[in-house]
Protein backbone atom coordinates (compact mmCIF):
# COMPACT_ATOMS: atom_id res chain seq x y z
CA UNK A 1 0.00 0.00 0.00
CA UNK A 2 1.61 3.28 -0.55
CA UNK A 3 0.31 6.64 0.37
CA UNK A 4 1.07 9.62 -2.03
CA UNK A 5 2.71 12.42 -0.43
CA UNK A 6 0.98 15.01 -2.90
CA UNK A 7 -2.69 15.94 -3.02
CA UNK A 8 -4.02 14.93 -6.84
CA UNK A 9 -5.08 17.71 -8.82
CA UNK A 10 -8.99 17.11 -7.90
CA UNK A 11 -7.54 17.30 -3.74
CA UNK A 12 -6.08 20.72 -4.74
CA UNK A 13 -8.73 22.18 -6.47
CA UNK A 14 -11.34 21.02 -3.96
CA UNK A 15 -9.33 22.31 -1.07
CA UNK A 16 -8.10 25.95 -2.69
CA UNK A 17 -11.60 26.72 -4.03
CA UNK A 18 -13.49 25.72 -0.48
CA UNK A 19 -10.47 27.77 1.28
CA UNK A 20 -11.64 30.70 -0.67
CA UNK A 21 -15.28 30.23 0.35
CA UNK A 22 -14.47 29.68 3.67
CA UNK A 23 -12.19 32.91 3.37
CA UNK A 24 -14.94 34.87 2.05
CA UNK A 25 -17.21 34.33 5.13
CA UNK A 26 -14.67 35.55 7.44
CA UNK A 27 -14.18 38.59 4.90
CA UNK A 28 -17.12 39.60 5.31
CA UNK A 29 -17.33 39.47 8.60
CA UNK A 30 -13.35 40.62 8.92
CA UNK A 31 -13.51 43.89 6.79
CA UNK A 32 -16.26 46.10 8.61
CA UNK A 33 -14.59 45.49 12.41
CA UNK A 34 -12.24 48.08 12.14
CA UNK A 35 -14.56 50.72 10.57
CA UNK A 36 -18.00 49.68 11.41
CA UNK A 37 -18.36 51.80 15.08
CA UNK A 38 -17.80 54.85 13.65
CA UNK A 39 -19.82 54.29 10.49
CA UNK A 40 -22.42 52.97 12.46
CA UNK A 41 -22.62 55.75 14.64
CA UNK A 42 -23.63 57.79 11.68
CA UNK A 43 -26.94 55.49 11.43
CA UNK A 44 -30.40 56.31 12.65
CA UNK A 45 -30.01 54.85 16.28
CA UNK A 46 -26.42 54.39 16.06
CA UNK A 47 -25.51 56.98 18.84
CA UNK A 48 -26.54 53.98 21.02
CA UNK A 49 -23.23 51.81 21.39
CA UNK A 50 -25.20 49.40 22.44
CA UNK A 51 -27.02 48.82 19.44
CA UNK A 52 -23.98 48.84 17.58
CA UNK A 53 -22.14 46.08 19.53
CA UNK A 54 -25.46 44.33 18.91
CA UNK A 55 -24.61 45.20 15.02
CA UNK A 56 -21.13 43.52 15.43
CA UNK A 57 -22.31 40.65 17.70
CA UNK A 58 -25.48 39.71 15.96
CA UNK A 59 -23.58 37.34 12.90
CA UNK A 60 -21.94 35.58 15.57
CA UNK A 61 -25.50 34.42 17.67
CA UNK A 62 -26.56 33.34 14.30
CA UNK A 63 -23.49 31.44 14.33
CA UNK A 64 -23.93 29.70 17.52
CA UNK A 65 -27.70 28.74 16.60
CA UNK A 66 -27.44 27.25 13.04
CA UNK A 67 -23.93 25.84 12.58
CA UNK A 68 -24.79 22.54 14.07
CA UNK A 69 -28.70 21.92 11.88
CA UNK A 70 -26.59 23.15 9.02
CA UNK A 71 -24.03 20.44 9.32
CA UNK A 72 -26.60 17.85 10.02
CA UNK A 73 -29.09 19.34 6.95
CA UNK A 74 -25.74 18.81 4.83
CA UNK A 75 -25.75 14.82 5.82
CA UNK A 76 -29.02 14.89 4.70
CA UNK A 77 -29.81 17.08 1.44
CA UNK A 78 -26.35 17.79 0.10
CA UNK A 79 -23.08 19.50 0.96
CA UNK A 80 -23.45 21.63 -2.53
CA UNK A 81 -27.39 22.67 -1.68
CA UNK A 82 -26.43 23.87 2.16
CA UNK A 83 -23.83 25.94 1.00
CA UNK A 84 -25.91 27.49 -1.71
CA UNK A 85 -28.54 27.90 1.15
CA UNK A 86 -26.13 29.72 3.18
CA UNK A 87 -23.92 31.62 0.38
CA UNK A 88 -27.85 33.00 -0.89
CA UNK A 89 -28.44 34.04 3.04
CA UNK A 90 -25.28 35.98 3.09
CA UNK A 91 -25.69 37.48 0.31
CA UNK A 92 -29.26 38.73 1.35
CA UNK A 93 -28.15 40.02 4.86
CA UNK A 94 -25.41 41.87 3.10
CA UNK A 95 -27.66 43.57 0.68
CA UNK A 96 -30.03 44.05 3.64
CA UNK A 97 -27.10 45.86 5.75
CA UNK A 98 -25.78 47.94 2.47
CA UNK A 99 -29.10 49.72 2.31
CA UNK A 100 -29.95 50.42 5.85
CA UNK A 101 -29.93 53.75 6.64
CA UNK A 102 -30.64 53.19 10.37
CA UNK A 103 -28.86 50.79 13.10
CA UNK A 104 -31.64 48.36 13.42
CA UNK A 105 -32.68 47.24 9.93
CA UNK A 106 -28.24 46.83 9.75
CA UNK A 107 -29.11 44.64 12.99
CA UNK A 108 -31.46 42.53 10.72
CA UNK A 109 -29.01 42.43 7.80
CA UNK A 110 -25.79 41.45 9.95
CA UNK A 111 -27.68 38.18 11.43
CA UNK A 112 -29.24 37.14 8.01
CA UNK A 113 -25.57 36.65 7.01
CA UNK A 114 -24.46 34.91 10.10
CA UNK A 115 -27.82 32.39 8.99
CA UNK A 116 -25.81 31.42 6.21
CA UNK A 117 -23.56 29.42 8.89
CA UNK A 118 -21.69 26.95 6.77
CA UNK A 119 -18.50 26.54 7.56
CA UNK A 120 -19.33 23.08 9.14
CA UNK A 121 -20.57 21.98 5.53
CA UNK A 122 -17.43 23.72 3.96
CA UNK A 123 -15.16 21.63 6.48
CA UNK A 124 -17.52 18.29 5.76
CA UNK A 125 -17.22 18.42 1.71
CA UNK A 126 -13.17 18.86 2.61
CA UNK A 127 -13.61 16.07 4.53
CA UNK A 128 -15.41 14.57 1.55
CA UNK A 129 -13.49 15.16 -1.45
CA UNK A 130 -9.89 14.74 -0.17
CA UNK A 131 -8.44 11.20 1.04
CA UNK A 132 -7.25 10.49 4.90
CA UNK A 133 -3.71 11.13 4.41
CA UNK A 134 -4.13 14.86 3.06
CA UNK A 135 -6.79 15.73 4.90
CA UNK A 136 -4.74 17.40 7.57
CA UNK A 137 -3.09 19.08 5.10
CA UNK A 138 -6.13 20.19 3.90
CA UNK A 139 -7.76 21.56 6.94
CA UNK A 140 -4.53 23.79 7.75
CA UNK A 141 -4.57 25.43 4.41
CA UNK A 142 -8.56 26.41 5.09
CA UNK A 143 -6.70 27.69 9.30
CA UNK A 144 -4.66 29.43 7.24
CA UNK A 145 -7.18 31.22 5.00
CA UNK A 146 -8.70 32.77 7.65
CA UNK A 147 -5.78 34.17 9.66
CA UNK A 148 -4.29 35.62 6.03
CA UNK A 149 -8.44 36.83 6.13
CA UNK A 150 -8.30 38.56 9.63
CA UNK A 151 -4.65 40.60 8.78
CA UNK A 152 -6.14 41.55 5.15
CA UNK A 153 -9.22 42.82 6.16
CA UNK A 154 -7.25 45.25 9.01
CA UNK A 155 -5.78 46.94 6.37
CA UNK A 156 -8.47 46.35 3.18
CA UNK A 157 -11.22 47.37 5.33
CA UNK A 158 -9.88 51.25 5.92
CA UNK A 159 -8.84 51.76 2.28
CA UNK A 160 -11.97 50.04 1.08
CA UNK A 161 -14.52 52.32 3.09
CA UNK A 162 -11.90 55.20 1.62
CA UNK A 163 -13.49 54.92 -2.02
CA UNK A 164 -17.10 52.67 -1.45
CA UNK A 165 -17.55 53.28 2.11
CA UNK A 166 -19.56 50.35 4.47
CA UNK A 167 -22.42 50.22 2.31
CA UNK A 168 -20.22 49.28 -0.53
CA UNK A 169 -18.35 47.03 1.58
CA UNK A 170 -21.76 45.17 2.34
CA UNK A 171 -22.37 45.83 -1.55
CA UNK A 172 -19.04 43.75 -2.36
CA UNK A 173 -19.83 40.99 0.20
CA UNK A 174 -23.29 40.16 -1.31
CA UNK A 175 -21.81 40.14 -5.14
CA UNK A 176 -18.64 37.86 -3.81
CA UNK A 177 -21.31 35.79 -2.40
CA UNK A 178 -22.96 35.37 -5.82
CA UNK A 179 -19.77 34.45 -7.79
CA UNK A 180 -18.99 31.93 -4.70
CA UNK A 181 -21.95 29.74 -5.67
CA UNK A 182 -20.70 28.95 -9.16
CA UNK A 183 -17.24 28.56 -7.80
CA UNK A 184 -19.06 25.76 -5.85
CA UNK A 185 -21.15 24.32 -8.89
CA UNK A 186 -18.49 24.41 -11.68
CA UNK A 187 -14.77 24.54 -9.39
CA UNK A 188 -15.43 22.09 -6.40
CA UNK A 189 -15.99 18.88 -7.81
CA UNK A 190 -18.78 16.89 -6.70
CA UNK A 191 -18.00 14.11 -3.78
CA UNK A 192 -18.32 10.31 -4.96
CA UNK A 193 -20.52 9.88 -1.65
CA UNK A 194 -21.24 11.85 1.43
CA UNK A 195 -20.60 10.31 4.76
CA UNK A 196 -20.10 11.29 8.41
CA UNK A 197 -16.04 11.83 9.25
CA UNK A 198 -15.70 11.67 12.64
CA UNK A 199 -12.37 13.53 12.46
CA UNK A 200 -13.96 17.06 10.65
CA UNK A 201 -17.45 17.12 12.09
CA UNK A 202 -19.95 17.23 14.77
CA UNK A 203 -21.42 14.18 16.51
CA UNK A 204 -24.44 15.66 18.28
CA UNK A 205 -24.18 12.05 20.20
CA UNK A 206 -20.25 12.77 21.67
CA UNK A 207 -20.94 16.84 22.44
CA UNK A 208 -21.51 15.75 25.90
CA UNK A 209 -19.16 13.79 26.41
CA UNK A 210 -16.97 16.89 24.90
CA UNK A 211 -18.51 19.50 27.48
CA UNK A 212 -17.29 16.96 30.09
CA UNK A 213 -13.97 17.18 29.47
CA UNK A 214 -12.71 19.50 31.86
CA UNK A 215 -9.30 20.12 29.63
CA UNK A 216 -11.21 20.71 26.75
CA UNK A 217 -12.95 23.24 28.90
CA UNK A 218 -10.71 25.32 29.51
CA UNK A 219 -9.50 25.71 26.11
CA UNK A 220 -13.09 26.79 24.93
CA UNK A 221 -13.56 29.03 27.59
CA UNK A 222 -9.99 30.83 26.66
CA UNK A 223 -11.24 31.23 22.74
CA UNK A 224 -14.82 32.42 24.22
CA UNK A 225 -12.85 35.11 26.44
CA UNK A 226 -9.95 35.89 22.96
CA UNK A 227 -12.94 36.38 21.06
CA UNK A 228 -15.24 38.25 23.14
CA UNK A 229 -12.41 40.63 23.98
CA UNK A 230 -11.68 40.88 19.98
CA UNK A 231 -15.03 42.22 19.31
CA UNK A 232 -15.26 44.42 22.59
CA UNK A 233 -12.39 45.99 21.24
CA UNK A 234 -13.73 46.91 18.49
CA UNK A 235 -16.19 49.02 19.50
CA UNK A 236 -14.08 51.33 21.17
CA UNK A 237 -10.58 51.31 19.88
CA UNK A 238 -11.66 53.34 16.31
CA UNK A 239 -13.57 55.92 18.27
CA UNK A 240 -10.11 56.42 20.45
CA UNK A 241 -7.45 56.56 17.55
CA UNK A 242 -10.31 58.82 15.28
CA UNK A 243 -10.39 61.22 18.81
CA UNK A 244 -6.46 60.90 20.32
CA UNK A 245 -4.13 60.59 16.50
CA UNK A 246 -7.11 62.82 14.56
CA UNK A 247 -6.89 60.26 11.95
CA UNK A 248 -10.21 59.52 10.05
CA UNK A 249 -11.15 56.32 10.28
CA UNK A 250 -10.00 55.80 6.21
CA UNK A 251 -6.37 56.06 7.51
CA UNK A 252 -6.28 53.68 10.27
CA UNK A 253 -4.78 50.94 7.99
CA UNK A 254 -1.70 52.96 8.67
CA UNK A 255 -1.56 51.86 12.10
CA UNK A 256 -2.81 48.19 11.72
CA UNK A 257 -0.19 47.45 9.18
CA UNK A 258 2.68 48.10 11.19
CA UNK A 259 1.55 47.07 14.52
CA UNK A 260 0.18 43.63 12.42
CA UNK A 261 3.71 43.53 11.20
CA UNK A 262 5.72 43.73 14.31
CA UNK A 263 3.17 41.61 16.39
CA UNK A 264 3.77 38.64 13.45
CA UNK A 265 7.67 38.58 13.95
CA UNK A 266 7.33 39.17 17.78
CA UNK A 267 4.81 35.63 17.65
CA UNK A 268 7.12 33.23 15.64
CA UNK A 269 9.62 33.05 18.19
CA UNK A 270 6.92 31.66 20.21
CA UNK A 271 4.95 29.35 18.18
CA UNK A 272 8.40 27.54 17.21
CA UNK A 273 9.42 26.84 20.85
CA UNK A 274 6.01 25.93 22.03
CA UNK A 275 5.60 22.97 18.77
CA UNK A 276 9.55 22.35 18.24
CA UNK A 277 10.32 22.22 22.02
CA UNK A 278 7.59 21.01 23.72
CA UNK A 279 6.75 24.22 25.53
CA UNK A 280 3.14 24.96 24.73
CA UNK A 281 2.00 25.40 28.05
CA UNK A 282 4.51 27.69 28.86
CA UNK A 283 3.84 29.29 25.99
CA UNK A 284 0.44 29.43 26.04
CA UNK A 285 -0.03 30.47 29.88
CA UNK A 286 2.70 32.95 28.81
CA UNK A 287 0.20 34.24 25.89
CA UNK A 288 -3.05 34.58 28.16
CA UNK A 289 -1.00 36.47 30.81
CA UNK A 290 0.41 39.62 27.99
CA UNK A 291 -3.12 39.20 26.79
CA UNK A 292 -4.50 40.20 30.41
CA UNK A 293 -1.39 43.23 30.47
CA UNK A 294 -2.95 44.22 27.01
CA UNK A 295 -6.33 44.56 28.39
CA UNK A 296 -5.48 46.39 31.18
CA UNK A 297 -2.68 48.60 29.15
CA UNK A 298 -5.88 49.80 26.88
CA UNK A 299 -8.41 50.44 30.26
CA UNK A 300 -5.44 53.25 31.26
CA UNK A 301 -4.79 54.49 27.42
CA UNK A 302 -7.87 55.40 25.82
CA UNK A 303 -6.66 59.18 26.05
CA UNK A 304 -3.04 58.70 24.54
CA UNK A 305 -2.29 57.78 21.04
CA UNK A 306 1.15 56.31 21.42
CA UNK A 307 -0.14 54.55 24.36
CA UNK A 308 -3.49 52.96 22.62
CA UNK A 309 -0.45 52.13 19.10
CA UNK A 310 1.61 50.25 22.41
CA UNK A 311 -1.51 48.58 24.23
CA UNK A 312 -2.37 47.37 19.99
CA UNK A 313 1.23 46.13 19.68
CA UNK A 314 0.94 43.70 22.97
CA UNK A 315 -2.68 42.61 22.30
CA UNK A 316 -1.87 41.25 18.27
CA UNK A 317 0.91 39.88 19.58
CA UNK A 318 -0.79 37.88 22.30
CA UNK A 319 -3.83 37.37 19.98
CA UNK A 320 -1.46 35.78 17.33
CA UNK A 321 0.07 33.09 19.33
CA UNK A 322 -3.11 32.29 21.10
CA UNK A 323 -5.33 32.42 17.85
CA UNK A 324 -2.70 29.98 16.36
CA UNK A 325 -2.33 28.15 19.49
CA UNK A 326 -5.72 26.80 20.75
CA UNK A 327 -7.03 24.69 17.69
CA UNK A 328 -3.60 22.90 17.59
CA UNK A 329 -4.51 22.20 21.06
CA UNK A 330 -7.62 21.12 20.48
CA UNK A 331 -6.08 18.65 18.23
CA UNK A 332 -3.76 17.56 20.56
CA UNK A 333 -5.82 16.92 23.50
CA UNK A 334 -9.28 15.76 22.18
CA UNK A 335 -9.80 12.04 21.69
CA UNK A 336 -8.88 10.35 18.36
CA UNK A 337 -12.23 9.74 17.67
CA UNK A 338 -14.19 12.70 18.90
CA UNK A 339 -11.54 15.35 17.31
CA UNK A 340 -14.36 16.69 14.66
CA UNK A 341 -16.66 17.25 17.96
CA UNK A 342 -14.17 19.20 20.03
CA UNK A 343 -13.44 21.75 17.13
CA UNK A 344 -16.96 22.19 16.77
CA UNK A 345 -17.68 23.00 19.99
CA UNK A 346 -14.46 24.82 19.85
CA UNK A 347 -15.71 27.16 16.67
CA UNK A 348 -19.09 27.57 18.89
CA UNK A 349 -17.32 29.34 21.97
CA UNK A 350 -15.50 31.04 19.09
CA UNK A 351 -19.11 32.62 17.85
CA UNK A 352 -20.36 32.45 21.27
CA UNK A 353 -17.49 34.83 22.34
CA UNK A 354 -17.85 36.92 19.52
CA UNK A 355 -21.56 37.95 19.93
CA UNK A 356 -21.44 38.42 23.94
CA UNK A 357 -18.32 40.29 23.29
CA UNK A 358 -19.95 42.87 20.84
CA UNK A 359 -22.96 43.24 23.09
CA UNK A 360 -21.37 43.44 26.11
CA UNK A 361 -19.10 45.78 25.15
CA UNK A 362 -21.79 47.71 23.32
CA UNK A 363 -23.35 48.08 26.56
CA UNK A 364 -20.58 48.92 28.88
CA UNK A 365 -18.94 51.69 26.33
CA UNK A 366 -22.84 53.35 26.50
CA UNK A 367 -23.12 53.19 30.45
CA UNK A 368 -20.14 53.05 31.95
CA UNK A 369 -17.05 54.63 29.49
CA UNK A 370 -13.85 52.89 27.27
CA UNK A 371 -12.43 51.57 30.05
CA UNK A 372 -15.20 49.72 31.31
CA UNK A 373 -14.93 47.66 28.13
CA UNK A 374 -11.24 46.36 29.10
CA UNK A 375 -11.89 45.81 32.88
CA UNK A 376 -14.68 43.30 31.77
CA UNK A 377 -12.34 41.86 29.37
CA UNK A 378 -9.83 42.14 31.75
CA UNK A 379 -11.95 40.06 34.09
CA UNK A 380 -12.17 37.12 31.28
CA UNK A 381 -8.73 37.15 31.06
CA UNK A 382 -8.15 36.94 34.57
CA UNK A 383 -9.82 33.76 34.80
CA UNK A 384 -8.69 32.13 31.70
CA UNK A 385 -4.89 32.62 33.73
CA UNK A 386 -6.08 30.98 35.98
CA UNK A 387 -7.73 28.27 34.59
CA UNK A 388 -4.59 27.71 31.90
CA UNK A 389 -2.48 27.11 35.41
CA UNK A 390 -4.32 23.63 36.31
CA UNK A 391 -4.04 22.78 32.02
CA UNK A 392 -2.28 19.25 31.67
CA UNK A 393 0.64 19.82 29.66
CA UNK A 394 -0.35 19.08 26.25
CA UNK A 395 1.43 16.25 24.32
CA UNK A 396 3.72 16.87 21.55
CA UNK A 397 2.38 14.64 18.68
CA UNK A 398 0.93 15.29 15.22
CA UNK A 399 -1.76 13.06 13.96
CA UNK A 400 -1.81 10.60 10.93
CA UNK A 401 -5.02 9.46 9.20
CA UNK A 402 -4.81 6.14 6.79
CA UNK A 403 -7.39 4.40 4.92
CA UNK A 404 -8.16 0.73 5.73
CA UNK A 405 -10.02 -1.81 3.73
CA UNK A 406 -13.29 -3.43 5.40
CA UNK A 407 -12.40 -5.32 8.02
CA UNK A 408 -14.38 -7.22 10.73
CA UNK A 409 -14.57 -6.32 14.81
CA UNK A 410 -12.00 -9.07 15.22
CA UNK A 411 -9.33 -7.83 12.75
CA UNK A 412 -9.92 -4.19 13.17
CA UNK A 413 -8.95 -4.66 17.15
CA UNK A 414 -6.00 -6.54 16.60
CA UNK A 415 -4.66 -4.17 14.01
CA UNK A 416 -5.45 -0.96 16.44
CA UNK A 417 -3.40 -2.74 19.09
CA UNK A 418 -0.82 -3.83 16.69
CA UNK A 419 -0.68 -0.15 16.13
CA UNK A 420 -0.60 1.42 19.37
CA UNK A 421 2.79 -0.81 20.21
CA UNK A 422 4.78 0.68 17.85
CA UNK A 423 7.54 2.71 19.57
CA UNK A 424 6.65 6.33 18.17
CA UNK A 425 2.93 5.71 18.55
CA UNK A 426 1.15 8.02 21.39
CA UNK A 427 -2.16 7.23 20.70
CA UNK A 428 -4.36 5.07 17.63
CA UNK A 429 -8.21 4.58 16.76
CA UNK A 430 -9.50 2.74 14.94
CA UNK A 431 -12.98 3.77 13.38
CA UNK A 432 -14.66 0.58 11.34
CA UNK A 433 -17.46 2.23 9.62
CA UNK A 434 -15.02 5.07 8.06
CA UNK A 435 -12.68 2.66 7.65
CA UNK A 436 -10.03 4.95 8.60
CA UNK A 437 -7.35 4.76 11.21
CA UNK A 438 -6.18 7.94 12.78
CA UNK A 439 -2.93 7.40 15.05
CA UNK A 440 -1.47 10.57 16.88
CA UNK A 441 2.43 10.14 16.60
CA UNK A 442 5.48 11.55 18.71
CA UNK A 443 6.68 14.54 17.49
CA UNK A 444 9.75 14.76 19.61
CA UNK A 445 11.52 11.90 17.62
CA UNK A 446 13.76 13.17 14.92
CA UNK A 447 12.43 13.08 11.60
CA UNK A 448 13.78 9.37 10.48
CA UNK A 449 12.45 8.17 13.48
CA UNK A 450 8.91 9.54 12.80
CA UNK A 451 9.36 7.77 8.99
CA UNK A 452 10.35 4.57 10.42
CA UNK A 453 6.85 4.78 12.87
CA UNK A 454 4.94 6.01 9.68
CA UNK A 455 6.31 2.64 7.61
CA UNK A 456 5.86 0.47 10.52
CA UNK A 457 2.08 1.58 10.25
CA UNK A 458 1.47 1.05 7.10
CA UNK A 459 3.42 -2.39 6.95
CA UNK A 460 0.50 -3.43 9.45
CA UNK A 461 -2.25 -2.07 7.19
CA UNK A 462 -0.97 -3.71 4.46
CA UNK A 463 -0.36 -7.33 5.70
CA UNK A 464 -3.72 -7.05 7.44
Amino acid sequence: MQISEKMTRTELRATLSLASIYGLRMLGMFLILPIFAIYAESLKGGQNHTLIGWALGAYGLMQVLLQLPFGIASDKYGRKKMIYLGLILFAIGSAVAAIGTDIITVIIGRAIQGAGAISAVVTALVADLTREEHRTKAMATIGSTIALTFALSLVAGPVLNRFIGVSGIFWLTAILSLIAIFVVKFLVPQPAHSRFHSDAETSPGKVKDVLRDTQLLRLNFGTFSLHAAQMAMFIVVPFALKKTGGLDEDHHWQIYLPVLLASFALMLPAIIIGEKRAKLKPVFIGAVLLMLLAQLLFSISMNNFWAIIASLLVYFTAFNILEASLPSLISKMAPVTSKGTAIGVHNTAQSFGMFLGATVGGYLSQHHGYAAVFEFCAGLMAIWLILSLGMKTPPSVKTKMYHVRNLDSQTADALEHKVRQIEGVFDASLIEQENSLIVKIDNQRDKTQQANTEQAILKLIENI
